[in-house]
Formats: C-alpha cells, structure tokens, sequence
C-alpha cells in the first residue's frame, strides 16, 4: 500500500474532517490534524475537535499537545508532523493530513520560508500601536496582504508589518519566495468544496450548536487558565468574541450573530487562500451525498482498493 501522505483541505464547515475519518477507516489511516487551534487543550467546543468517540475510533494526531500558557506555531507544527507522518508511514500505515490552517499546510509542504525572526524591540513598538494605525500602514505598503488577512487577528497585522519594517518589502513579496509545492504530493492533495450557500447554512447550525453545547460556559473556564495571556489562541473565533461578551463589551444574542459573521468571512478567506496557494483536486460535494461516498470517491483518484482500518487505536 502506498503510504506517501494525503492532504485533505477546506473551508470551515465543508466537511472535511468527516471525509477524513472515513477515509482513515477505509484505508488504514491516521489523522494528523493541521489545526493552529486544535493544538490547545482546552479549547474543545470552539475548535470543533473530534469528539472522544472519534478519536477512539481513529488515531488523531497533533490535537490537544500544548497548554494554554505555551506557545505554538508554524516552525513547531513542522517538526512535530514531520516526526507523527514518519511514525505513522513506518507502520505502513496511511498518514492524512486534514484541516484548515493554510500557514501549516504550506510551511510543513515548503518549508518556513525566508521572513525574518521577530525583532523584540520593533514588535513591542508595534504591539504598543492602535490597530487602525497598523492596518493604514499595511493598507498603503502591502495592498495584497491587507486584502488577505483578517483585520482583527492583531497578531498577524503585527507580524506582517514588522516584516514590512524589516526588509522593506512587502510581506506578500518575502511570502512568494517560498519553493514549488513538494513533487511527492501531486495527485494526492485533496479539497471539500460545497456551494456558499449551503456553507453559510452548515456555519449557523455549527455555531448554533457549539453555543447550545455550552461555549460561553468553556469560555469561562478557560479565562482561568490563561486564555486571555495567549495571544494566538485568543485569536480562536468564538473565544475572542465571547470573551468580550463577558467583560459586558456585547450582548448574548449579539455575541452569537458576531460569531457566525466571523466564521463566514474567515470561511471565505479560507477557500480563496487554498484555491491560489495549494494544488488541490477540488471535490464538488453535494449536499445530501455522506462523507463515506466522498471518501471512496477519493480513494479511488488515488487508485487504492478500500481496505478495513486494522488498528482503531493506540
């Protein structure tokens, strides 16, 4: 059995972590999770992690491997998926590299590429900035950048700005330079794709959802464990808007509308960045087809017989 890894990416809300699971159980796999979110333990509900029966059923990798309190990002998630897919591959088993964090993708498929590392004294001047002044700034050095990134993750404005500053170029320009796309992967890097509509649909029962489940509640707990210290993870979409709903900033029902508004956009800057940054075989979902079609359908473009998963865990 070819064991060269499959990448299974999309939107959030596409159904892409369902189709993994059931490729995993298909063709002896193991799902390394390409979430900068899910990393975090704690963050359950907000991140949609797979659930305790899921996670029993198939390995899951790289979900709930760091703290609150610590940090994680690009550099990281490299040494550790490249470690978890040789693992995985020495078993002889299917490594599936599924989510939705378009940097890790990239990064782990080209490396790290050529920005420089942070200056401490330019980011603290940075940080210490008005957001408006940031995204003027990048607006007028970095016209690509600022139509890509989301204006309210502070942390990447600061970031790319700071690599504006340093090499006086645009953050844009220093991300192009990064190598063509790994030659191993052709053919086996794969998209969900669904029509907006019914994307828009699949947000608000999910955010409907994770609010019923009891998100304001988890929110809570985690404030008491260091999620407003972390700047990445209250980045997390739904955490950061309650948080400001606790501190009385905005109401219940509001706080729900605001987080599915989010969701939506940073849904549709997800499908725009997978489409111009990544070689993906975009599979055309409809809507009542189950994610265990959508998963022989895949199987099959990778020309592999369904064969039962023999291993549920570890």
């Amino acid at each position: 059995m070819d064991t060269t890894p499959v990448l299974l990416a999309g939107p959030t809300a596409s159904g892409k972590s369902a189709v993994a699971l059931e490729l995993a159980g298909i063709a002896g796999g193991e799902i390394v999770s390409v979430d900068s979110m899910q990393v975090y333990r704690g963050l359950d509900i907000g991140t949609a992690k797979p659930t305790p029966e899921e996670r029993a059923r198939i390995v899951h990798h790289l979900v709930d491997v760091v703290d609150l309190p610590e940090s994680f990002d690009a550099a990281r998630f490299v040494a550790m998926a490249t470690t978890v897919v040789e693992s995985i591959r020495s078993r002889g088993r299917l490594p599936i590299l599924c989510g939705g964090t378009g940097l890790y993708f990239n990064a782990w498929l080209n490396g790290l590429g050529t920005a420089p590392p942070p200056d401490p004294i330019l980011r603290a001047e940075l940080e210490a900035l008005p957001l408006p002044v940031l995204l003027d700034e990048l607006a007028r050095r970095d016209w690509v950048t600022f139509d890509e990134i989301d204006v309210e993750n502070r942390r990447r404005v600061v970031r790319a700005v700071e690599v504006i500053r340093i090499t006086g170029r645009p953050f844009s320009q220093v991300r192009a330079e990064w190598p063509e796309r790994a030659p191993a992967l052709a053919g086996r890097s794969f998209g969900i794709e669904r029509p907006r509509p019914e994307i828009v649909a699949r947000i608000e029962r999910r955010v409907d959802a994770m609010f019923a489940a009891g998100l304001v509640d988890e929110t809570r707990r985690l404030l008491g464990k260091g999620l407003e210290g972390n700047r990445t993870a209250m980045q997390a979409i739904g955490y950061r808007q309650i948080v400001e709903h606790l501190r009385g900033e905005r109401g219940y029902r509001d706080t729900v509308e605001q987080v599915k508004v989010r969701t939506r956009q940073f849904s549709k800057r997800q499908g725009t960045w997978f489409r111009g940054q990544l070689d993906l075989k975009w599979m055309e979902t409809p809507p009542a087809e189950k994610a265990s079609v959508t998963a022989r359908r895949i199987l099959a473009l990778l020309g592999g017989s369904a064969q039962k998963n023999p291993v549920a865990s570890e």
